[in-house]
This record gives structure tokens, sequence and C-alpha cells, in this order.
């Protein structure tokens, strides 16, 4: 088994109480109240800025043509799911513009980002394939036709497009990154801080 999927496994308490938990049960269930979702989508797209800014820095160490290519792709995938965002943010009438960002949003992003600027590169692929990983281990176990209003977020997430970003990471965590305590705590730390932002979005509605 590769360190990318050793590390998944060994976060499969993570996985399984970010799928249990209210946040996202109600959006598989389409019973998600509004305002939390509102809540998400703001954070959200605060978030994914910054994350796409990890991917920046990423690309612009990367230490050979593949890393470059690779994250330039990933780069752009971020750039795609920002533009998402603003449709939701549009659809649910949120303003994402002069988004404050909460302490849960705030410690991951700036994990992110000093993982980005201080550590390696296959460290910032540790911290940063937890996230595409959950969300396409969501978007795969849960039914869009069950969401509801939500269907659209659950496709996303479910798409093979995404899932094949998420694989992309992961093959390069997979070649940069060292089998050592501090990669896998850098994955588990991600894994914490997902949710910690899935609980914010829902205890802040």
């Amino acid at each position: 088994m590769n360190l990318a999927a050793r590390l998944w496994q060994g976060s499969a308490d993570q996985a399984a109480a970010a799928r249990a938990h209210p946040f996202v049960q109600r959006i598989g269930d389409g019973s998600l109240p509004l305002p939390a979702f509102q809540v998400y989508v703001a954070q959200d797209a605060f978030f994914l800025e910054c994350f796409a800014r990890a991917y920046a820095l990423a690309l612009a160490r990367s230490p050979d043509r593949e890393a470059l290519y690779a994250f330039a792709d990933l780069l752009a995938g971020a750039r795609d799911e920002l533009r998402l965002h603003a449709g939701y943010a549009e659809q649910w009438q949120v303003e994402t513009a002069a988004t404050v960002p909460l302490p849960a949003t705030t410690a991951y992003t700036d994990f992110l980002l000093a993982t980005a600027s201080l550590g390696g590169v296959g460290q910032t692929c540790a911290a940063m394939a937890p996230c595409m990983r959950l969300y396409a281990h969501l978007g795969s176990s849960l039914d869009a036709r069950a969401a509801g209003p939500y269907g659209e977020w659950v496709r996303t997430y479910a798409d093979p497009a995404f899932e094949e970003l998420a694989a992309v990471l992961e093959r390069l965590l997979d070649r940069y990154a060292e089998d050592v305590p501090a990669t896998a705590a850098a994955y588990r730390r991600a894994m914490d801080l997902e949710l910690a932002f899935f609980d914010s979005a829902w205890r802040s509605a």
C-alpha cells in the first residue's frame, strides 16, 4: 500500500466522524438549514483562496517538470471550484467578498500557508491531500437525489474529475513526501481541521 493510501486508512476514524457529522448528514438528506450553508459557503470561499495560494507556493517550489505541471493543474482545479462557489454565493445570496474568517477557518488556512511556505513540497502535499480525499469520499458516499437543494454540492464532489484531482495530489504525496512521523502528523492535523471546519459552520449559523 502506498503512503497516501496508508495515511488515508490511518485517518478512517476522522473520515467516519466527518461522514457522521450533522452538517454533512443534513446536506445529504437536504435538511441543512440555509443559514448553516450560507456560513459554510462564505467560509469555504475564503478557505479555497488560501488553498489556491498554497498550490501556487508548491508550484513555485516544484523540484521537477512533473510536479510543475501537476501543481498547475491542481491550481486550475481550485480556480474552477472557486467559480462554483461564486455560483453558490449568488444562488444563496451570500456575500463572500467581505467574509471575516471564523477561528476554525483561520486555524486551517494558517496551517496550510505555513506548511506551504516553510515545509517541503512533500509536506505540503500531506497537508493538502486530506481535504481533496475527504471531499471525494463524502461526494461518493452521499446521494445527490436525496440532497435536494444541496444536490449540486454532492455532484461536484462525486464527479470523476474531482476524484482525479484528488488522485493527482496523492500521487505527488507518494512521490515527494517522506514516510516519517512529521508527514503523518501533517495529514492528521489537516483531517482534524476539516472536522473543526464543518463543526464551525454548523454551530455558527
